[in-house]
């Protein structure tokens, strides 16, 4: 754990965790905070789901663009013009009634979702070294994951309780403190995007970047189905308390695993380390469609989230070799628009089946889709060797310098 020790002793690290965390619960709260809205107010689960699709799908189609606008202007003004917009239409969908107007806000509210993640991702190359990235995108992945944990949790909670409103404007509220804190953080302020060299290839022809969007595409679908798929499986076999552990589990082994993640030495390069874990993950799927709601789903679903957590680690680090420069943020952005969006169909298409066949085929849907997302990543393996490389010895020290460097000028 000294890693980690020596990650938060670095200036602004702390800082930089603590101000993004209550946007990212803010993130986690939103959509059953918008479900039990709707629930309440029209009395159709049918139409809670759609609202939570429509918010899903334009926050997804327009990741990439808002992602864009950060590489061209900056972080300072997007953040803190989208912050406050955001803020505005969560509370003015917790006052409104009417379910055509309440659908219509759904809408737009994703479009102005402020683009948190984003933003930090790109940060922590400008205030640690070069050999404390792994470590400084595990601890930012664990900070995501364990917000995705309490945000729904939040959300149920206050949702269900005497005062069904607060689970809105805590969200509001959460999103107005983080998103303003990163707005005017230090180290957000002086972010300069990059130039992109003269004649460089445009972020969308870059074949790294098409082929990790292409896996995006199966991901999408295949854990869109695995979304809807739990839920319907318990409320099936008539135990639908056991979606709140079994996915639970899922959330707290995925924490568990970006901490691990970040603990893996330098010496094994990104793209080996993304490799082994891929093909881990894989393999953890091929039984998932002969679990049951209970301890084998948890059991298995945890043993996923542990995988699954130390390998976005690893995916940030390959992302960050072999995307062209100028798109720190839009090439995350992206390929989260594309994943997103067929999420929101995979999620469509797993309800379907769960409603007209069976939760089992829907989860098999899961691992014939993460198989094909592994085997499109196998055979593209060569454009990912810029995140083949281990640093030498002189490059960490050079590294280490460039950082303090940085951290003055900070």
């Amino acid at each position: 754990m000294k890693r980690y020790r020596d990650l938060l002793a670095t200036p602004h690290v702390k800082s930089l965790m603590v101000s993004a965390f209550p946007a990212r619960i803010a993130y986690g709260m939103i959509g059953l905070s918008i479900f039990f809205k709707v629930e309440r107010e029209t009395h159709s689960v049918a139409l809670a789901g759609l609202a939570i699709g429509l918010n899903g799908l334009t926050g997804a189609m327009t990741a990439g663009a808002r992602g864009s606008i950060m590489d061209k202007w900056g972080q300072r003004w997007p953040l803190r013009i989208f912050v406050p917009a955001y803020a505005t239409l969560i509370v003015t969908l917790n006052i409104m009634h009417s379910k055509n107007l309440i659908l219509i806000v759904a809408f737009v509210l994703g479009m102005t979702a402020p683009p948190i993640n984003i933003s930090v991702r790109p940060l922590w190359v400008d205030i640690v070294p070069k050999t404390s990235l792994r470590t400084a995108y595990a601890i930012d992945t664990v900070s995501m994951n364990t917000a995705a944990v309490i945000g729904p949790i939040l959300a149920t909670t206050l949702s269900l309780s005497s005062r069904p409103q607060l689970s809105l404007i805590v969200a509001a509220i959460s999103m107005g403190i983080g998103g303003g804190a990163l707005a005017i953080h230090p180290v957000s302020n002086a972010w300069i995007p990059e130039k992109k060299d003269n004649g460089q290839e445009n972020l969308l022809k870059n074949k790294a970047i098409r082929l990790l969007m292409l896996e995006g595409v199966f991901i999408g679908i295949g854990w869109g189905a695995f979304n809807v798929a739990i839920p319907a499986f318990s409320t099936l076999e008539h135990v639908p308390s056991r979606t709140a552990w079994i996915l639970g589990s899922l959330g707290i082994a995925t924490v568990i695993g970006g901490i691990f993640g970040g603990l893996v030495s330098n010496k094994v390069s990104s793209l080996i380390s993304w490799r082994r874990i891929y093909i881990m993950w894989a393999a953890l799927t091929l039984p998932l469609a002969f679990t049951y709601p209970g301890w084998s789903m948890a059991i298995l679903g945890a043993g996923i989230g542990l995988v699954s957590g130390a390998g976005q680690v690893f995916y940030f680090e390959v992302l960050e070799a072999v995307r062209p420069k100028g798109s720190q943020a839009s090439s995350l952005g992206w390929i989260w628009t594309v994943e997103g969006t067929f999420m929101s169909f995979g999620s469509a298409l797993g309800g379907w089946i769960c409603q007209n066949y069976s939760p089992r085929l829907a989860l098999s849907l899961t691992t014939v889709m993460t198989l094909v997302g592994m085997s499109v990543i196998f055979i593209g393996w060569q454009r990912f060797q810029p995140a083949n490389k281990i640093p030498t010895a002189e490059e960490d020290l050079n590294a280490q310098l460039d950082s303090t460097s940085d951290q003055f000028h900070h």
